[in-house]
């Protein structure tokens, strides 16, 4: 498993960081964690074909997290992809992707497409759902977003790949966690407490908790991104590629 961070900003671009787009790939198939506005520029930027996704992961329906799935399709509809595009979300995830692109591109969720989207709902207890020859798990954790927000694994029988969303400290954390390879959390903040998202300090307070190989931060705010030299963590940047 190879896990790529596309994108590992936050919602404002902070430190010139794209936002949240992780490229998960076991063997020939490649899943999106997360698709943010900025997502298929940092794709083509950094020379990783949009038609090579197969299936997108989306932890919660933030523009940030989610808002670059628009501009997938119609990019798909017009570079004449033929391959299915998957998307697994939250509860909510098929309405508000219709209600997205009617948004942007006005009639573009009714065009007929030369490849199937399939859209699904993850379970938020865990409960894991088959991609292909990987499986992917969602916990419920603690941002307001309109949806379900969840922490998401995905899973390939040898390596695992965990990653927060966003969120406040929950124990649904350490479910989300529980045997993954590499996690890569939320770290919007150094030490200033956040509603609805992670801040360093409370991570390293829970990290004895976090039974992961390895933990890599992520979606950091400028705040953040000035105190990386106080964090005995590492932190991702765009394009890093981690092998597991």
């Amino acid at each position: 498993m190879r896990v790529r961070f596309i994108g590992s900003g936050d919602a404002f671009g902070s430190g010139g960081r794209w936002q949240t787009c992780i490229s998960v790939t076991a063997g020939d198939l490649r899943v999106l964690v997360d698709c943010g506005a900025t997502s298929l520029t940092a794709m083509k930027a950094q020379g990783v074909d949009p038609g090579s996704v197969d299936a997108v992961v989306l932890t919660h329906l933030h523009g940030d997290h989610f808002g670059g799935l628009p501009f997938l399709v119609l990019d798909g509809q017009f570079s004449r992809r033929v391959r299915p595009l998957r998307v697994l979300g939250p509860p909510g995830t098929g309405a508000r992707l219709t209600q997205a692109m009617e948004t942007l591109f006005p009639g573009s969720s009714r065009v007929e497409r030369r490849f199937p989207v399939e859209v699904g709902e993850l379970a938020t207890d865990g409960t894991p759902t088959a991609l292909g020859p990987l499986s992917v798990s969602a916990w419920q954790v603690v941002h307001e977003c309109g949806a379900p927000p969840l922490a998401v694994r995905v899973d390939d029988g040898r390596a695992a790949f965990a990653y927060t969303g966003d969120t406040e400290w929950t124990p649904a954390l350490a479910e989300a966690a529980r045997g993954a390879s590499l996690l890569a959390a939320e770290s919007y903040t150094y030490d200033r407490p956040i509603r609805y998202h992670l801040d360093y300090r409370t991570l390293r307070e829970h990290a004895a908790e976090l039974d992961a190989g390895r933990i890599v931060l992520t979606h950091m705010s400028g705040a953040m991104l000035s105190r990386l030299a106080d964090a005995t963590h590492p932190a991702a940047h765009d394009g890093m590629t981690v092998d597991l």
